[in-house]
C-alpha cells in the first residue's frame, strides 16, 4: 500500500531575538500562521493514518493498546529536541491531547475513574489520557478495580498517597486480592479553589470533602472564620450543593475543573495551606509495563510470625541495593496481628538486582505479590 503524503514543512524560520524589529503587517503575521496551521493539520492526518495502522498491527498481534513505556520515552525525546519558545508544560499539555487521539483512533478506550465527574481522580485521569478517550465515573474504589478486571473498561485510575495526608489505605487493601497490575503513575499537583455562585460576601457554608477542608484550613480560619464547614463524599458534591443551595449561602472548595463543570465562578484560586501538595494516583490494568530505564516497582509481602523476620525481609534489598522510596503497613485482614507490607522500589522487576531482591524477599516471607513495574515520572 503507498501513502499520498503532504509534503513537510518547507521552510525552517529562524526564531526571533529580543533584538529584532517587530513585524509592521498584522495581516500578513496572521496569514502566516494560517499556512502554518493547514501544514500543521495535514502532518497530524498524517501522523493519524500511522496510528491506525500501529493500531491493526497491535490487535493482530494481541498487543495493549496503552504503552506507557512508549509514551515516556516519545515525551523525554521531544522535550531534549525542544529548542524553541514552547515550554515543557506546554510540550506536555499539546502532545498529550495528540496522543489522546491516537489512543481514540487505535481502539475504543475507556478509563473507569473514582466519580463523580470532576473529581480529582477524574482530572488525574485527563491529565494521562487526555480528552479523546472515553471515561467512566464509579462510585467507589472497588468498582473501578471490578470495572477493569471485568474488562468493561480499558484501565482504571486511582489515588494512592497524598504528599500532606498520606496513603490513600482503602487502595492499599484491594491490591491484596486483585488480580490488577500498576501500569502507570500519575502525579498531580491539587491546587484548591474558592467557588461558588455567589458574591463572596454572600457565603456563609463551606462544603467540600473533608481531605479538601483540612488541607485549606488556616486559609479558611483566616478568610471565613465564621463560615460553616460541611463534609461532603467529594469536591464534586460540594460543586453541586454550592450549585442547587446558592441561595442558602453556600459555596464549595474543589478543584476549577469542577467549578467548570457544575458552572460556578472561581473567587480564588489555590487556596491551600501548602503549596507542594500533590497527590499520586496509579494507573491499573492487566499487564505491567516493559522496562524503560528509569521504573520504579510496587510489591506487596507478608512475614512470618517468628524473631527477626521482618528485619531479613528489609535487609534482601540492602542486600543488593535496592533503594526503598515508600514502606506502608496494613492489617492482613486474615489473621490477628498479621500485617501486609507495601513497598516502593527504584528499578524495574525484569532487572537482574531487582529480580535477585524479590527471590532472596521470597524466602522471609509468607506472601510476595508484584503489583507492577512501570514509569518512574507523573508530569
Amino acid at each position: 500500500m503507498t501513502w499520498a503524503f503532504p509534503p513537510l514543512l518547507r521552510v525552517i524560520r529562524p526564531l526571533k531575538t529580543l533584538n529584532d524589529p517587530l513585524p509592521v503587517n498584522l495581516d500578513d503575521i496572521r496569514r502566516n500562521i494560517d499556512t502554518i496551521d493547514q501544514e500543521l493539520l495535514d502532518l497530524l492526518s498524517r501522523r493519524a493514518d500511522l496510528v491506525h495502522e500501529v493500531g491493526l498491527v497491535k490487535k493482530r498481534d494481541s498487543l495493549p493498546i496503552y504503552a506507557p513505556e512508549r509514551e515516556e520515552a516519545l515525551l523525554r525525546r521531544l522535550l531534549e529536541m525542544n529548542h524553541g519558545r514552547l515550554p515543557e508544560k506546554s510540550i506536555r499539555a499539546i502532545y498529550r491531547e495528540i496522543m489522546s487521539a491516537a489512543l481514540a483512533l487505535e481502539d475504543d478506550l475507556t478509563i473507569a475513574y473514582l466519580g463523580p465527574e470532576g473529581t480529582w481522580t477524574h482530572q488525574a485521569a485527563i491529565k494521562k489520557f487526555g480528552h479523546s478517550v472515553g471515561y467512566s465515573a464509579q462510585p467507589n474504589l472497588s468498582d473501578v478495580f471490578e470495572q477493569v478486571a471485568r474488562r468493561q473498561v480499558s484501565y482504571g485510575v486511582v489515588p494512592i498517597e497524598n504528599s500532606t495526608d498520606g496513603a490513600v489505605i482503602h487502595t492499599l487493601d484491594l491490591f491484596v486480592d486483585s488480580p490488577l497490575h500498576i501500569c502507570a503513575q500519575i502525579l498531580l499537583r491539587i491546587e484548591h479553589c474558592l467557588m461558588s455562585a455567589i458574591p463572596r460576601e454572600a457565603i456563609k457554608t463551606l462544603y467540600s470533602h473533608p481531605q479538601a477542608l483540612g488541607q485549606c484550613n488556616s486559609w479558611i480560619l483566616k478568610n471565613f472564620p465564621n463560615a460553616q464547614r460541611v463534609e461532603v463524599s467529594s469536591t464534586a458534591k460540594a460543586a453541586q450543593i454550592a450549585t442547587e443551595r446558592a441561595s442558602e449561602g453556600a459555596a464549595a472548595i474543589g478543584g476549577s475543573l469542577t467549578a467548570e463543570i457544575y458552572g460556578l465562578t472561581v473567587l480564588e484560586e489555590s487556596i491551600q495551606d501548602r503549596a507542594t501538595n500533590t497527590t499520586r494516583f496509579l494507573v491499573i490494568g492487566e499487564k505491567t509495563c516493559p522496562a524503560t530505564g528509569n521504573d520504579r516497582t510496587s510489591i506487596l509481602f507478608a512475614i512470618h510470625d517468628r524473631p527477626g523476620s521482618l528485619v531479613k525481609a528489609l535487609q534482601a534489598f540492602d542486600q543488593f541495593h535496592i533503594n526503598l522510596s515508600k514502606i506502608e503497613s496494613r492489617p492482613s485482614k486474615r489473621k490477628d496481628w498479621e500485617y501486609i507490607f507495601y513497598v516502593d522500589l527504584a528499578g524495574h522487576c525484569d532487572e537482574p538486582m531487582v529480580a535477585n531482591a524479590l527471590a532472596e524477599l521470597g524466602k522471609h516471607c509468607s506472601l510476595v505479590k508484584l503489583l507492577g513495574s512501570y514509569p518512574d515520572a507523573g508530569e
